[in-house]
């Protein structure tokens, strides 16, 4: 991304994502300009599973603002991401495993671009639909990467050319580009040109690429500030005429925005301002870079120069890597911790963002957006990522899963709880859920007669009439028992008078269910979602869980069942273990998504994944004792968690006797490295099939053996060993794993 740390974004590409995968997993897409020109969605098995169906959301600004310093429609955020560590090997659906950077403070971001490409993999990386699919839903745009490395870390300038050749008026590579996103679902392409060797034909050959994308599509792009008018990469750290016809050309868009390098000054960027204004384009088109890849929250920002204080925005900001809150945490927790301070601050507040730091949260300059725009709207607060599945409040899966697709809109206000006393403490539970893999948790002592309120959501959602609102809750109490819960409702013009509906009393142990109706402001504008908490008695350590929140629009919709349901591919690994493709057409009636079942031994529901599309991959399912054939569920789900009727498909088993740990894949396996990439020291956790010898090695690309980790007698089953790097050179190593006679490889980073 910048001449000063060119082979970082070359490495970090270069980490695996996992080196054992499922037989049949799909994976995301990515090309080298010249193989693009051979695709099409028909030809591409796995297509179906990258193509995202969540329309991208409108969102607002709403008439809420809880800090007085975000200026309202000035500068923005663009956030390139690394999504996966790796070009190739992403999973296109996630997976059963909790590890995934499932990022969640949409409301803060104009746009994510999903940031990878090398020269080893792929220079063109599509984002996977689960990414998309997440971004949609909270109105956020996603772009795929184009990126040329420099040739220090084996850039090839013949592939520039590639992208840009042009036939009869016609750019093949650029139509194709606009193909993938327009068949795929996402709004555009993030251009990183950092290639030595090019020449003013090529610079202008670019241009006029770019020109052919705005001129025949809808298909946007952002550019970054390497390439130069005269063809050479020579950063400029603004917008200036060495780079603006990379931006706008003879009155004519080039590209919606650009991305200027890391470099830059506060006169730079005022100067940038203005070029921008003179050529007729808005200056928060141009996105000033900060590299926070290496120091997240640590890094030292001119906070001043792109936002000063009290005073108009000078342009809009672009963070490179913001996913360090997920490289760099130690675990589940930590990342949500990490995230939080990143976007919110330090005092876990985005309203109070006071503190002695440089680094005072992003919610200081940017007031958040919200989707919550239109009924129906419904979320359990699913981040996309869990433990478990719990269908209605009942275990349906044990065990881990990561699917971006399942993240709902997550609360605008992370946190914001007022109280005249001690407030409770809000927070996510990956512990249970009402619908999905996590709910909302509030906890603490509760004085009599002293409310806690919780806000939640801005909205700017006007009332109809006929819409509800249905909280499901657990505040641990059995049936007849007050809830202590009362929702709060803000409206246009007065949004902090909140007007509170008693949720009633709970209609049992465990989870219920209260429905109010929001008839009496048919024709107002709500703003303002909380809920409050309150006894009449004090409450030590009070549990209570929100797993439900949804805006109904006159009754629950119920959709029509899919047709067409198929098990299009069965690979068996043993005989109690496999995977599954599966395809459908889509309902005749709106949806939120589709979830997948299968039935166990006891004809109970195993749930196995849920997607927006009309395939799925089910990357592993196991046999019922003493059956041969396998039988798999499929139910529509509506926006108001409507259930169709579901379609039932099967497939058989070939039983043959043979042990599992007989077969070919039963090996030692690298389970993960983390943080990846690696600092001063990493945690690697394993598996053995088996007891026995087990060796694990560091080996440099060229296959020296760089450091020895274990080298010992292990029992079967997990373990953990801590990796102290020492002086081990940064760069791109081999981590091995030998035990009985099999191996696994898999590549980290060191920093």
């Amino acid at each position: 991304m910048s001449r000063a740390k060119p082979a970082l974004a070359l490495l970090l590409a270069l980490a695996s994502y996992a080196a054992a995968q499922p037989p049949g997993q799909p994976f995301a897409s990515y090309w080298f300009p010249a193989e693009l020109l051979s695709w099409t969605p028909e030809s591409d098995p796995d297509a179906p599973f990258n193509r995202s169906w969540v329309e991208l959301a409108d969102r607002s600004w709403s008439d809420t603002q809880c800090n007085a310093h975000a200026r309202q429609g000035e500068g923005g955020i663009t956030a390139v991401s690394i999504m996966y560590p790796s070009t190739s090997g992403n999973p296109s659906q996630g997976g059963y495993e909790l590890d995934v950077y499932a990022f969640g403070y949409w409301q803060y971001i104009d746009l994510l671009v999903f940031w990878g490409g090398s020269a080893g993999e792929g220079l063109i990386l599509a984002p996977s639909a689960d990414v998309i699919d997440a971004a949609h839903r909270n109105g956020v745009p996603v772009y795929g990467t184009v990126f040329f490395p420099p040739t220090q870390y084996g850039g090839q300038i013949g592939w520039v050319w590639d992208l840009v050749q042009e036939e009869g008026g016609t750019y093949p590579v650029a139509d194709k580009l606009v193909e993938v996103a327009e068949h795929y679902g996402f709004e555009g392409w993030f251009i990183n040109q950092e290639t030595a060797g090019g020449t003013a034909e090529l610079a202008e050959a670019m241009r006029d690429m770019m020109l052919y994308v705005q001129q025949t599509s809808d298909v946007e792009i952002q550019w970054y500030d390497a390439m130069t008018e005269s063809g050479g990469i020579s950063w400029q750290n603004a917008l200036n005429g060495s780079n603006d016809w990379f931006f706008q050309f003879q009155g004519d868009t080039v590209s919606q925005s650009m991305f200027l390098n890391f470099w830059w000054s506060s006169a730079g960027l005022e100067s940038s301002a203005a070029y921008a204004d003179g050529l007729g384009r808005s200056p928060y088109e141009l996105y000033a870079g900060a590299d926070v890849q290496a120091g997240g929250y640590n890094t030292s920002v001119n906070w001043d120069g792109v936002f000063p204080e009290g005073e108009p925005h000078t342009t809009s900001l672009a963070f490179y890597c913001p996913n360090w809150t997920y490289s760099s945490s130690s675990g589940h927790q930590d990342f949500y911790d990490r995230a939080n301070r990143f976007w919110v601050g330090p005092n876990r507040d985005p309203g109070d963002t006071s503190t002695p730091d440089d680094w005072k949260g992003l919610a200081h300059y940017v007031p958040a957006r919200t989707p919550l725009t239109q009924a129906p709207f419904r979320t359990c607060f699913n981040t996309g990522q869990g433990y478990g599945w719990w269908v209605q409040g009942e275990p349906s899966r044990d065990g881990e899963w990561n699917n971006r697709s399942l993240q709902d809109a997550q609360p605008t206000y992370r946190w914001i709880a007022d109280s005249d006393g001690e407030p409770l403490y809000p927070d996510l539970d990956f512990g249970t859920a009402w619908e999905g893999g996590s709910c909302l948790r509030v906890s603490g002592d509760l004085s009599a007669g002293v409310p806690t309120t919780l806000y939640l959501y801005k909205a700017d959602l006007q009332l109809a009439g006929d819409e509800s609102l249905r909280l499901v809750y657990d505040t641990a109490g059995g049936a007849g028992d007050p809830s202590m819960i009362r929702v709060g409702l803000g409206f246009a013009g007065a949004p902090d008078d909140l007007v509170y509906l008693d949720v009633g009393e709970a209609s049992g142990e465990g989870w219920s269910e209260s429905v109010l109706s929001l008839s009496p402001w048919s024709g107002q504008t709500l703003s303002l979602l909380a809920l409050e908490f309150e006894s009449d008695q004090p409450v030590s350590d009070f549990q209570g869980r929100i797993g439900e929140i949804a805006i109904l629009q006159g009754g629950v919709d119920v959709p029509s069942a899919p047709s067409g349901f198929s098990v299009d591919q069965f690979l068996q690994i043993d005989d109690n273990t496999g995977t599954l493709r599966l395809s459908w057409d889509h309902s005749a009636d709106p949806v939120r998504g589709y979830n997948i079942y299968q039935y166990d031994g006891d004809s109970s529901l195993v749930w196995l994944g849920a997607t927006p599309g009309d395939a799925f991959f089910a990357p592993e399912v196991t046999r019922p004792a003493g059956q041969t054939t396998g039988t798999v569920l499929l139910e529509a789900l509506s926006e108001e968690g409507g259930r169709s009727d579901t379609l039932q498909a099967s497939f058989e088993w070939t039983v043959t006797g043979v042990a599992p740990h007989g077969r070919p894949d039963a090996g030692p396996v690298l389970d993960r490295v983390s943080p990846n990439p690696v600092g001063e020291s990493a945690t690697i956790d394993f598996r053995l099939q088996r007891a026995g010898r087990v060796a694990i090695g560091v080996y440099s690309l060229d296959g020296r053996l760089a450091a020895t980790l274990l080298d010992e007698t292990m029992p079967a089953g997990p373990g953990t060993i801590q990796w102290d790097r020492r002086s081990l050179p940064a760069g791109v190593y081999h981590l091995v794993m030998r035990s009985g006679g099999k191996r696994m490889t898999r590549r980290c980073v060191l920093l």
